[in-house]
């Protein structure tokens, strides 16, 4: 077996259980858990995606690990400046991700821990964003009681939703979904998938929709790029062209895990809006997501910076989007 080379400096404390200890690893760059994991990480909690947030400060990861069984079985990435700790820093969740079977008085000891060592090391204040209900209902219900026990007030509630990939598409749709994307059949669009060499070309298209609607795309060109390079069975560009060829609606869709695909980046022109051939875009994704065997497509949020943008939220409650949970704790 190869020697495992690392730049990390680790230390491991064990928890009042002595069956359970916590392995800290700090450095200049998120490092891999000594021990296996017990669950599939999800994309962004991965070392080699975490390494590509930008980001001036220490970085530090918490695995709990069980000694008896040899297994990691919950990790939390943080990063670290100005007396504060926060996971993630650029990225749509962090916080802390459970196995199966964890329950809430051994994650309330990992946090203590983890609270304990932060304040050491000059971070008293901690702020996590996690990942929505829907993605570990189980593991998110452990997670919240054991914050909130352990005295984090919740800092934002957002309203996320998604479709569950083992039901039909058009039989959840809304009639008024419906119809246009009957219309945009009858009009020649469909659904493709596109090479990731045209990203310089989609990326102008995605900003040109973002500007009519006065927002901004939160990646630049160059960081869709490092990740479609460094990420190939994760990131995909779908799209929805008309008869001519030309694109109607486009997006970046994120396989985040083998059960979650992200409907990420969908946009598509104003001009367009009778069509709706955003309906036409989720329908490919979904039955992409059914041929690739994954369990829920996540629409995401639909939350700006200056409050809740209503007409998404109608729009993805007509997809027949599901609603849960996404929370921001803080402490």
């Amino acid at each position: 077996m190869p020697l495992r080379v690392s730049s990390a400096l680790s230390s491991l404390r064990l928890l009042p259980d002595a069956r359970y200890a916590v392995r800290i690893l700090a450095g200049a760059r998120h490092e891999a858990p000594e021990l296996p994991l017990a669950f599939e990480s999800f994309l962004y909690l991965r070392p080699e995606h975490l390494r590509l947030q930008r980001f001036a400060g220490e970085r530090l990861t918490f695995y709990l690990e069980d000694q008896a069984a040899g297994r990691t079985v919950a990790q939390l990435p943080v990063f670290a400046r100005q007396g504060a700790a926060h996971s993630p820093w650029q990225a749509p969740f962090g916080a802390v991700q459970l196995a199966a079977g964890v329950g809430a008085p051994l994650v309330r000891a990992f946090l203590q821990l983890v609270e304990a060592e932060l304040a050491a090391r000059g971070f008293p204040r901690l702020h996590l964003r996690s990942y929505p209900f829907a993605y570990d209902p189980a593991g998110s219900a452990v997670l919240t009681q054991a914050l909130q026990q352990g005295g984090y007030r919740v800092a934002l509630a957002e309203l996320n939703h998604h479709l569950p990939l083992a039901a039909g598409f058009e039989a959840r749709l809304h009639p008024s979904e419906r119809r246009r994307l009957q219309k945009c059949r009858r009009h020649g669009l469909h659904f493709e998938q596109e090479p990731p060499y045209l990203l310089p070309r989609a990326y102008e298209f995605l900003a040109r929709c973002r500007q009519e609607k006065g927002q901004e795309l939160s990646l630049a060109l160059e960081r869709l790029q490092e990740l479609f390079r460094l990420f190939p069975r994760e990131y995909f560009l779908f799209s929805v062209r008309d008869a001519a060829g030309e694109w109607a609606a486009l997006t970046i869709a994120v396989q985040v895990s083998q059960q979650v695909l992200y409907n990420f980046y969908p946009a598509s022109p104003l001009a367009l809006n009778a069509f709706s051939p955003v309906v036409l875009l989720n329908e490919g994704l979904h039955a992409f997501g059914q041929a690739s065997g994954l369990g829920l497509l996540d629409l995401g949020t639909s939350t700006l910076p200056t409050g809740l943008n209503q007409s998404l939220l109608q729009f993805k409650r007509h997809l027949g989007g599901v609603p849960s949970l996404k929370l921001t704790f803080e402490k």
